[in-house]
């Protein structure tokens, strides 16, 4: 059982001045994907996904932990965190999902960043140049609001038709000057209990 990865691919930007205001310290925001050949492409409708998922998850998920961790200069050095996966037009939905939504693929970013709150995730489907979009959270702190965060890229040649992407996203910070207050104020003005807030 063999995993195809055709390349992986690096975003990074560095922001200075939001609404006419210096940001300081300057936020960073950066992604890592492997754009890699779809491992049940051609074999029709297979029942059974957990042998792939298994074999593969850790591959791309210590390999993505491995370069993102780097890009931010060590994993206390990222706050927010996210993932996504992207199916090219021949490719189900569900077989990206499946790289991504298993803890043998998220566990390794997860520990690397000594985060408890759950990874936020999108799943697509598209071609070549489909923008990518990764929801960050506070890594800690999922009723954290100045940390929800969007990683945004493409990649011209990717996906093909028969690839399937998986993506890490992260930033240093939250937005900034942010100012609309979290979950938990919410809950409390209008009354909610904090573990089940629809009941008042």
């Amino acid at each position: 059982m063999h995993l195809a990865i055709r390349k992986i691919v690096t975003f990074e930007e560095e922001l200075f001045i939001e609404g006419g205001k210096a940001c300081t310290p300057p936020l960073r925001i950066f992604g890592v994907a492997a754009i890699v050949k779809n491992p049940w492409a051609g074999r029709g409708y297979v029942e059974d996904l957990k042998p792939e998922i298994r074999a593969f998850g850790p591959i791309l998920g210590k390999e993505l932990t491995d370069r993102i961790v780097k890009l931010a200069g060590g994993g206390d050095r990222i706050e927010a965190y996210g993932k996504a996966a992207m199916s090219g037009l021949d490719c189900e939905l569900e077989h990206a999902s499946a790289l991504i939504h298993t803890l043998h693929f998220g566990n390794f970013y997860r520990k690397a960043v000594d985060a408890k709150s759950y990874l936020g995730f999108t799943n697509t489907r598209g071609p070549a140049n489909t923008q990518i979009q990764i929801p960050l959270m506070d890594k800690n702190d999922t009723g954290r609001r100045s940390h929800y965060l969007t990683v945004q890229f493409s990649i011209a040649d990717a996906p093909a038709d028969d690839e399937l992407i998986a993506a890490f996203g992260g930033s240093t910070g939250g937005r900034p000057h942010h100012r609309i207050g979290d979950r938990y104020q919410d809950l409390a003005e209008i009354g909610a209990d904090i573990n089940n807030p629809a009941r008042i």
